[in-house]
């Protein structure tokens, strides 16, 4: 079962949600950082406090952290958050373009987490989760949601639909066009909603791996109550937008123009692409020499029985990128950049102009393919999910 608890939540007073919500802490540069916090009430100065530091401040010193305990406390105590008197659960509304998504913010166990009833997919460094876990007991307070996936369940999205069919306490537009809304609930709803994700066996973190694993070891330390559960946005699965994750290879490798093109036609049909956007899982396009090429992998290529494996981005990782352009650890190679698919392909295109040697456009990973990994306790390659429109920070704020 999914345990989930209600809690009362620090949060911004309705009126100044549009100045504090900010984007996630560490999608931010720290010049996008300060130029955010010429905004005083913006949650950046929490979550990226050496804003309030000399530029160049180590984010992960002590002082950085200090700061952030700091500016939370004179949150609290101007109002610019408030705390609501009672523990409820939240929903979290945001709509992009055409697509809305919409999820219950809760409390979740810890205890479920190393038990691995919420799953993960992804490696997590041990530097980041106590950076995580650092800043969690500095603020005594979690901060940032984790953004958790379920399977569907209809029963909770009956729930969901009649509370969010209510006015919510606020809604607001972000710079980058995307509406987000917040919805207090009536009481009411606590035990419905418990109910709901009792029934539903597994949660599935999509983004978050450091700051759930961070609660785990703060968890360790205290051994309270409140510290044995973290502050989450938990989606059901069908409501998420997954973007493509794509490649850019600066140089040949060594290779000719000739060569590398020879090398790719042994492990994929390759020709003229009618889109520079693959229309199906399991093929690719390519910007290279000037045009927009179609791959499909020959027959045998995609190892069909491992959900690592036939992953697009493992095919295009084993099959090419490694042993053709010669990146065999992508994590740590400074020959490959990866450009998130909301910037279109036309960012492929302009890398490429600018003197890339190659760009590659992916097809979405799906959510059932997550969760066909993360099942089987493996881990996704680096940089396969890109996750439309983010999660902001600010929006609540649980305390420990």
């Amino acid at each position: 079962m999914a345990d989930v608890m209600p809690f009362a939540a620090l949060r911004p007073q309705d009126a100044l949600a549009a100045r504090v919500i900010a984007p996630p802490y560490d999608v931010l540069s720290e010049a996008e950082a300060r130029a955010i916090a010429l905004e005083p009430l913006s949650f950046v100065h929490i979550t990226r406090s050496e804003v309030d530091l000399p530029e160049g401040t180590d984010s992960h010193s002590e002082a950085a952290y200090a700061k952030a305990a700091e500016n939370l406390a004179a949150f609290r105590k101007n109002g610019t958050i408030v705390a609501d008197p009672e523990a409820t659960f939240y929903l979290y509304g945001q709509v992009m373009g055409n697509h809305r998504q919409i999820g219950v913010i809760a409390a979740t166990s810890v205890a479920e987490y190393d038990a691995n009833l919420v799953r993960k997919h992804e490696y997590t460094r041990p530097d980041k989760e106590e950076d995580r876990a650092h800043h969690m007991e500095v603020l005594d307070a979690q901060v940032g949601l984790v953004f958790l996936a379920h399977k569907p369940h209809a029963g909770l999205a009956a729930i969901v639909a009649e509370a969010s069919a209510a006015e919510p306490a606020w809604r607001v537009t972000t710079d980058d066009g995307v509406e987000h809304a917040l919805w207090a609930l009536p009481t009411k709803y606590v035990a419905p909603i418990r109910a709901a994700f009792a029934e539903i066996p597994v949660l599935y973190i999509a983004d978050g791996h450091h700051r759930s694993a961070a609660a785990s070891r703060v968890h360790a330390r205290r051994k309270t109550e409140a510290s044995g559960w973290f502050v989450s946005g938990i989606y059901p699965s069908d409501n998420l937008q997954v973007m493509a994750y794509n490649r850019v290879v600066k140089d040949s490798n060594g290779l000719t123009d000739a060569a590398f093109l020879a090398k790719v036609q042994e492990r994929f049909d390759v020709g003229p692409a009618a889109s520079p956007v693959p229309t199906r899982r399991g093929t690719y396009t390519m910007r290279f020499h000037g045009q927009w090429w179609s791959l499909v992998p020959r027959a045998g290529v995609v190892n069909d029985s491992d959900p690592v494996a036939r992953l697009d981005a493992s095919v295009l990782q084993d099959h090419l990128l490694a042993p053709i352009l010669g990146i065999d650890d992508p994590r740590r190679s400074k020959r490959i950049d990866f450009i998130g698919g909301i910037r279109g392909h036309q960012e492929l295109e302009k890398h490429v102009n600018d003197g890339a040697f190659v760009a590659f456009h992916l097809f979405p990973t799906g959510m059932e393919q997550l969760f066909d990994v993360a099942d089987a306790g493996q881990v996704m390659p680096p940089k396969s999910t890109w996750f439309e429109p983010k999660l902001r920070e600010g929006v609540v704020v649980r305390t420990l």
